[in-house]
């Protein structure tokens, strides 16, 4: 397997690592994370790929051995108002800017940030570039926390559960309660719920003829 920052780590620059959590929910905030680590043999892969256990155990340790790391988040309004990719790039340069040591080169999953700097954005880099894996999971984990703490705030939506994706149950919730604060009203199941609530509370209203 190449690995994608493998040149510059030999050429002595600082390697920025760049993913996200959240795109594809229907509720909660887009969450990215950028890393810096130092060269070396690192133990982090895809966040997809792990248990829970095993991205916080991991998570500890990105923590404990980058050079830098930072956290940026993108609400559900701004997910409505910029869209969802503008929104992810909103989080990520929040995530850069929280670095404490300046990146001289970015790689990312996918994902092509407007920059100066020079840019990889390989599919798949969450799986190859040990940086990608570090930053997905510290993303994944924060995000996962976020929506466990924001359960007790609408528990009727299962968040804690499935962290605002659209599970059979978080749909069943939908429908039932309709969307709240969280939702993305700029995604169709939601928009959707929305639109259902509404046309029900109007046929109910006694005040319509």
């Amino acid at each position: 397997m190449e690995i994608p920052e493998a040149d510059w780590w030999a050429a002595g620059l600082y390697v920025g690592g760049v993913d996200e959590a959240g795109r594809g929910a229907l509720a909660g905030p887009v969450v990215a994370a950028a890393v810096i680590l130092p060269p070396g043999e690192h133990p982090f892969r895809d966040s997809k790929t792990l248990s829970p256990r095993q991205r916080e155990r991991l998570e500890a340790r990105v923590r404990a051995v980058a050079l830098a790391w930072g956290v940026g988040v993108a609400e559900a309004a701004e997910v409505d108002a910029l869209g969802v990719l503008r929104a992810t790039h909103t989080a990520a340069g929040r995530a850069l800017q929280q670095l404490a040591l300046a990146p001289q080169a970015l790689v990312t999953d996918y994902l092509h940030l407007r920059t100066a700097l020079p840019l990889r954005a390989p599919a798949k880099a969450d799986r190859d570039s040990p940086t990608v894996a570090a930053a997905s999971i510290l993303a994944k984990v924060t995000r996962d926390r976020l929506m466990a703490e924001l359960d007790a705030a609408y528990p009727h939506y299962g968040f804690a559960r499935h962290k605002g994706y659209g599970t059979a149950d978080h749909l069943e919730a939908l429908a039932r309660h309709g969307p709240c604060p969280l939702h993305r009203r700029s995604f169709a199941p939601v928009a959707q719920a929305a639109l259902f609530r509404t046309q029900s509370s109007d046929k109910n209203d006694p005040g319509l003829i």
